[in-house]
């Protein structure tokens, strides 16, 4: 289990993470979302010692990282792929790891074979690897002690289709099997396929948390129309909030009005309707664009301090 109570983290009058706190459970695939700048990566770094954190506290199995006897053991890490030793080949890196963990030999056998890198692949310097390799290095990486916790940052990226759908199941599998897994991606389908539970940060703060049935429930209903700004217009004057939601390629608005509601609206004003149904159905995309909406911006301050 990991647990995060009240942490925040400042850089001079800047505040990276304001008083954050979630769990991720095992057995269950927590997905850690926001946009660029929101905090996710400082909230992880702090989880495992890289970042020490200005007030709260972020624990795994009950203990701060630092206090775990051999951390490697108890907790798997993926944060940055493209940090391993360019000078070293795939089965150095794991054989090392091995070593400090005081694992068997054959493990490094083993997560070669769990990630599908070939014999002639691992004898490669990383300098040489494509980033999917990497990615696929730093999870055997993560894996090779046996974890019961994996906190894994953007595992995806540079992986291809096939390598995604491996990650997808490779997770699946060790969270089903009683691990604890938190991931954070940009790949918000990935993410919506594979959570059990999601939490939304935006600006360092948590904007929402709960199952991934829960969230998308609670998202209201998704409706797109010839016109759609005369028909905000129309919903707002008929006392239901209604916001842009741009994705996919389309634009639509969300509402907390009914789906019912939503169609006498568009009758009385005279708006013929292209689509109309409850926000749930819309995704994960929709609805992280929704709740993050007050809280993106462009740059990446609070992730580069």
């Amino acid at each position: 289990m990991i647990t995060i109570s009240h942490l925040t983290k400042t850089y001079g009058g800047f505040r990276a993470v304001d008083d954050v706190t979630f769990t991720a459970q095992p057995g269950r695939v927590t997905g850690f979302l926001g946009p660029n700048g929101a905090g996710k990566s400082t909230t992880m770094r702090i989880m495992v010692g890289l970042t020490p954190a200005t007030t709260g506290e972020a624990t795994i199995l009950g203990r701060r990282f630092s206090e775990l006897p051999n951390p490697g053991r108890e907790v798997g890490v993926l944060l940055d792929a493209s940090a391993q030793h360019a000078g070293r080949t795939g089965r150095e890196i794991l054989t090392l790891a091995q070593r400090t963990m005081r694992m068997p030999k054959s493990r490094v056998a083993e997560m070669l074979e769990v990630v599908s890198l070939t014999d002639e692949e691992a004898g490669r310097r990383v300098r040489d690897y494509s980033l999917g390799m990497r990615q696929r290095l730093g999870i055997a990486a993560a894996l090779i002690g046996d974890p019961e916790v994996l906190i894994l940052d953007e595992p995806a990226n540079g992986l291809d289709p096939a390598g995604i759908r491996w990650m997808r199941d490779l997770l699946r599998g060790y969270a089903d099997q009683g691990g604890t897994v938190l991931l954070s991606s940009h790949l918000l389908h990935e993410i919506e396929v594979i959570a059990d539970d999601i939490v939304v940060i935006g600006q360092g703060r948590v904007v929402a948390q709960g199952t991934k049935h829960e969230l998308l429930e609670a998202a209201g209903t998704y409706v797109r129309a010839t016109d759609p700004a005369r028909l905000a217009a129309a919903l707002v004057a008929a006392g239901h909030p209604a916001e842009q939601i741009t994705g996919l390629g389309q634009q639509g608005l969300r509402t907390d009005a009914s789906t019912e509601q939503v169609g006498e609206v568009a009758l009385a004003a005279g708006i013929a309707l292209r689509e109309l149904r409850p926000a749930d159905g819309a995704g994960l995309e929709e609805m992280f664009l929704a709740l993050t909406a007050d809280t993106q911006r462009d740059d990446t301050q609070g992730e580069a301090a």
